[in-house]
């Protein structure tokens, strides 16, 4: 997957990585072909992203992530199984995760700043794809997505 970072100096080389990986693996559970997908990822301050959750999704608080897709769920589902008709270049949408509250949240769970960046990532990237945790089994199979790509990078809850 193509992924365009706002500020890529502010992200290790191995943490770049395990995002990529992170979403070739979201993507391709989807069936969608990674080498096409694009994404953008900002990391933003706590100012800037309550600021968008006020102006986007009207709840005026920091968050840790927002996600802004370009399609809807079966709209990914025709394209993974009509891939011929996929655009060429599949721009899946924009990430935006509040830095400070990730270092927050990893101090909180115990767990390291990469872990709860890339898990944050990770979240975004399945909301881009469709996936929603608006209800109780929604929620279960979002969270089941998530491990299972933590999993993969070798990096699953303790």
């Amino acid at each position: 997957m193509i992924i365009f970072f706002e500020d890529e100096g502010n992200l290790s080389l191995d943490l770049r990585e395990n995002m990529s990986r992170a979403a070739d693996l979201a993507a391709e559970g989807e069936g969608l072909d990674d080498a096409a997908c694009q994404l953008s990822v900002t990391l933003v301050s706590k100012d800037e992203i309550r600021e968008l959750n006020r102006d986007y999704r009207n709840i005026d608080s920091v968050t840790d992530v927002l996600s802004f897709p370009q399609f809807e769920r079966d709209e990914i589902e025709f394209y993974a199984t009509h891939s011929d008709d996929a655009p060429e270049e599949f721009m899946l949408g924009d990430v935006v995760i509040c830095r400070e509250k990730a270092e927050e949240q990893a101090l909180e769970y115990g767990h390291s700043f990469e872990r709860e960046l890339v898990y944050l990532f990770t979240h975004s990237v399945l909301h881009l794809l469709g996936y929603d945790h608006e209800t109780e089994e929604d929620k279960t199979v979002m969270r089941k997505r998530e491990e299972e790509i933590m999993e993969c990078l070798g990096i699953p809850r303790k």
